[in-house]
This record gives C-alpha cells, sequence and structure tokens, in this order.
C-alpha cells in the first residue's frame, strides 16, 4: 500500500486575537501621547525626554520606540491631539459681525479664553518654540495658519499700524501680562479694542 501524505494547514491568528492586539496597541499609543502631552505642558517640549514619557506611560523605551521612533514623530502626535481635544478658535462666525470694533472684541475674547482654559501648554510650548527648533517648527505648524486666519478676519480693513497692535493683541504673551495685572477677560479685550482703534 503507497503512504498517502497528509497535509495539515496551519491556522493564522484568531481574529479575535487580532483585533485585540491592534486595540492594545491603540491603547498603548494614545497612553504615550497623553503622557507626552502632559510632560509637555509642565516642563515643555525641550525638556521632555523619552525616558521621562515611558515612565509617566509605564512602558519600556523600546515600546515607546516601536511607536515614535523619533522626537519628531511624537512631537506631531501631541499635537496633533491636543489640538483634536482643544482646538482653537473658529474664526468663521466673527466675518458676520457688521460692527468692526464688536468682530474685534468678540474674536479677542475667544482667544483671550483659550489662552486661560489653555496657559500652561500655550506657555511651555511658545517659550520652547523661541529656542528649541522642532517645537517652533511643529507650533508654527499648529498656531501659524489660525493665527493668520484671525488677522484676515479681525484686520482686514486695518491700517499699518493697527494690524502691528493686532499682531500684539492676538499675543499669548500680551495676555500674560495683562492677566498677571489682574485684568479680567472683558477687560483686556475691551483694553487692546480700544488701544487698536486709537491708531486708526
Amino acid at each position: 500500500m503507497g503512504t498517502q501524505l497528509r497535509v495539515v494547514k496551519k491556522k493564522g491568528p484568531r481574529p479575535y486575537t487580532q483585533t485585540r492586539r491592534a486595540e492594545q496597541q491603540a491603547e498603548t499609543r494614545r497612553r504615550i501621547v497623553e503622557a507626552a502631552v502632559d510632560l509637555h505642558g509642565s516642563v515643555g517640549p525641550a525638556a521632555t525626554t523619552f525616558s521621562m514619557v515611558a515612565e509617566r506611560a509605564g512602558v519600556q523605551r523600546h515600546t515607546l520606540y516601536a511607536h515614535f521612533p523619533d522626537e519628531r514623530s511624537l512631537l506631531l502626535a501631541c499635537s496633533g491631539l491636543f489640538a483634536e481635544t482643544n482646538p482653537l478658535p473658529d474664526p468663521a462666525p466673527w466675518r458676520a459681525i457688521g460692527d468692526t470694533q464688536e468682530r474685534l472684541r468678540t474674536g479677542l475674547r475667544a482667544i483671550y479664553d483659550w489662552y486661560e482654559r489653555n496657559a500652561g501648554m500655550a506657555g511651555c510650548v511658545l517659550r520652547d518654540a523661541e529656542h528649541h527648533a522642532l517645537t517652533g517648527e511643529i507650533s508654527e505648524k499648529w498656531m501659524g495658519p489660525a493665527m493668520a486666519a484671525y488677522q484676515d478676519a479681525l484686520g482686514a480693513r486695518f491700517n499699518a499700524r493697527q494690524r502691528a497692535l493686532l499682531q500684539l493683541a492676538l499675543s499669548y504673551f500680551t495676555w500674560r501680562t495683562l492677566a498677571q495685572s489682574g485684568l479680567k477677560q472683558s477687560a483686556m479685550a475691551a483694553l487692546m479694542v480700544q488701544a487698536i482703534g486709537s491708531a486708526g
């Protein structure tokens, strides 16, 4: 009698096992990004190391590198998550306000409210952006288009001096200085509206 060969097919991973693994990887990635965001908002991106992120996230360094091979990829993920959960104000509704001063007051108040809610992150990132090239690049990619849109929406009919004052009014550091003086958000916006109007 001839010998019959029996072919045994190897079974691949069960679908639910693959799904569970993917979920675990996504959760680990999210935990890493959230840990980095926390550190960026406390010590700043420039001072945040991979070791600090790994410790905060509760993962090994090799696990962190498996998800984010370099600082750029991690910073991009962090800025993406932060922008998603803390979106900058949308200037579109302001354009419908006919009165120039009211439009300016509304826009500045929205921006100042955002600064107040996100003072820790904005302060650390914008501080580091002045001396840490990668932070500067990514913060410009994140905030640059928004600031340009704010200039366009709020200062379309302004002269050169008014546009310069508007740029000053939009700055986080201007807001921080005014906040440190004890002014309320509405008073800050009113002061800037008055200053810009007087330059007309």
